[in-house]
């Protein structure tokens, strides 16, 4: 979800109950689009008050984690410091539903005289800034200087007067007017949900799509349904009922914020309850300010580590794409091979039948005895039949070698192309930074990557996932190939199970059986870690096969992930795993 003007009440409902009457304490910039504010309160106590401008993330909420600041603090964070250390807060106000949050404050200048300030921060994704004004409205500085070369709507400079850019001139939902509502609604000729957000400030096509859901509403079906149907005045009715109870509940700050989850990670959150959401995997939230930082933090996990892996994504996909290449290269020469037995029976043929060909011929017809039909040879006519032969017998020879070798270099590359696979499966479902150091030392084995230096092998804290099932069978999922072969070679008894994604790259599940008989559910448990993390997920059904790990062997000299097995079962399930407890090992 977009963070829109209905979160930004929210927070602004949130800093109003705890900050209103604290002073603040502290003043920090740990990053350069980021403030940290710590503000001592009656009421709460010592509060932290985080505040960031990123582009890609713009961001306020309440946080009780430190960050580190750099050793000498940047020039905005020292004229703040100058101005507002030890400065009351007096209020904090949203203009309208906009995506603005205004926080004054009074302290005494240096000549003891009470002074009023404002701390705007607009949170507009590449548009975002941390704006300092005074009574009038001047801007004393900014986190982020935009000058009239890069924005022709706004200055935002020392001495510019502030104002709050109105270039899309919407509509404030927090006062509808029925009237203009339904006009504007029907005579917007779009999807229903998204003239509800192109029209009023602060909705997110997320809410949009919910006030439609409430009133039984279509979001995407076109705004004509309101003056082209029977029923449509009644459903316009219904849409300006609930679209105005959702304002109503805003206004008078009764928020539920929660945070709704797909196969554990974060999709979703909403300041305010959610109904088309009510059936899938969510968890309600104290605070906004928690629900921010938790959603985000999750959130950022994935986003950093995709990130970080870029580097061995492209390594990977390079020398994947290169085999790949080779590969298809190699299965057309191989079926150029084909042709020898061709060739084979042409030398043959002409050995038998050779006397009979005249000299000089262009071509003969000979009976092939193999199958009893009469084929024409062509002829080289400047040789005699048993050099034609000879001919034939030397490019059946000769394909027949490069077949040999074809047959052995496919097989190779084709085992090369499976493991690149496998290590892109890994990339997919690693989630710290020891899983990709993990990787990179596979890539490193392999020949992908050169050890920098003299550098040594890095110690290597990454662990496979442990899930337990709902019978209370500990069941374990390799991140990798080396974690694959030390699971099921070295951590599996004989007895345990073995789960893998038939026919493609994915984790090995090993599933402990301690001596006791397994019931059906836990070895579908089982099944569904191997869909999950294999790389059919997204599928409906994937066939897993699995074993007794006893049945499982590494030939000499394979690829690490790489096993074989010849007695299994075999099941098609889906990859739901939204059942199974995750363990912090």
């Amino acid at each position: 979800m977009a963070f829109d003007g209905i979160t930004v009440a929210a927070i602004a409902k949130e800093l109003q109950d705890t900050l209103i009457g604290g002073r603040i304490y502290k003043i920090a910039q740990p990053e350069s689009d980021e403030l940290l504010f710590t503000i001592k309160t009656l009421q709460a106590g010592q509060q932290k008050l985080l505040l960031s401008a990123n582009a890609s993330l713009p961001l306020v909420y309440l946080t009780g984690k430190n960050k580190q600041s750099p050793m000498t603090a940047p020039g905005f964070c020292m004229l703040l410091r100058k101005h507002l250390q030890n400065g009351r807060i007096t209020d904090i106000t949203q203009p309208g539903l906009e995506r603005i949050l205004q926080i004054h404050i009074e302290h005494l200048d240096e000549m003891g005289d009470l002074k009023r300030k404002r701390l705007i921060i607009e949170l507009m994704g590449k548009h975002s800034n941390i704006i300092f004004v005074d009574e009038n409205d001047i801007i004393i500085d900014s986190i982020k200087h935009i000058s009239g070369m890069v924005s022709s709507v706004r200055e935002v400079l020392p001495g510019r007067t502030y104002f709050i850019p109105l270039t899309q001139e919407k509509k404030n939902p927090l006062s509808p007017d029925e009237a203009i509502f339904k006009s504007t609604i029907t005579a917007a000729k779009l999807p229903v949900y998204k003239a509800l957000y192109s029209f009023y400030t602060g909705i997110s096509p997320f809410i949009a799509q919910e006030v439609c859901h409430r009133s039984g509403v279509d979001g995407d079906v076109s705004t004509a349904l309101f003056t082209e149907t029977p029923n449509g005045p009644e459903l316009l009715n219904k849409l300006y009922n609930e679209f105005s109870a959702m304002m109503d509940q805003v206004e008078k700050g009764i928020f539920a914020p929660v945070i709704f989850y797909e196969n554990k990670v974060p999709a979703e959150y909403a300041a305010l309850p959610v109904t088309m959401y009510e059936e899938s995997d969510h968890k309600a939230v104290s605070s906004i300010s928690s629900l921010l930082e938790q959603y985000y933090a999750e959130k950022s996990i994935h986003t950093r580590i995709r990130q970080k892996s870029v580097d061995l994504r492209k390594i990977v996909q390079t020398a994947l794409e290169r085999n790949v290449k080779k590969y298809d290269l190699q299965l057309r020469q191989l079926k150029d091979t084909d042709k020898k037995d061709k060739y084979r029976i042409y030398g043959e043929l002409l050995n038998t039948y050779g006397y009979q060909v005249p000299a000089g011929a262009k071509s003969t017809q000979a009976l092939n005895y193999y199958t009893n039909e009469m084929i024409t040879i062509p002829l080289d006519p400047l040789l005699t039949p048993s050099e034609n032969a000879k001919k034939y017998f030397d490019k059946y020879g000769k394909l027949k070698r490069t077949g040999e070798a074809l047959s052995k270099l496919t097989l190779e590359v084709k085992e090369e192309i499976d493991h690149l696979e496998s290590i892109q499966a890994s990339l997919d479902i690693a989630l710290k930074e020891e899983d990709l150091t993990q990787i990179r030392e596979e890539l490193i084995s392999s020949g992908y990557i050169r050890r920098k230096g003299n550098a040594k092998k890095i110690k290597i804290t990454s662990t496979p996932f442990h899930y337990v099932g709902s019978d209370g069978f500990h069941m374990y999922v390799g991140k990798n190939n080396y974690q694959n072969d030390e699971l099921t070679f070295k951590f599996a008894s004989g007895g345990d199970w073995w789960f893998h994604a038939k026919g493609m790259p994915g984790s090995h599940v090993i599933l402990k059986t301690d001596g006791k008989e397994l019931p059906d559910r836990a070895f579908e448990e089982a099944a569904k870690l191997a869909a999950y993390y294999s790389k059919a997920r997204n599928q409906n059904k994937i066939e897993i096969d699995y074993t007794e790990k006893k049945n499982v062997k590494k030939p000499g000299g394979s690829k690490p992930g790489f096993v074989v097995y010849y007695t299994n079962y075999s099941m098609a399930i889906d990859a739901d795993i939204s059942q199974l407890t995750l363990m912090e090992d």
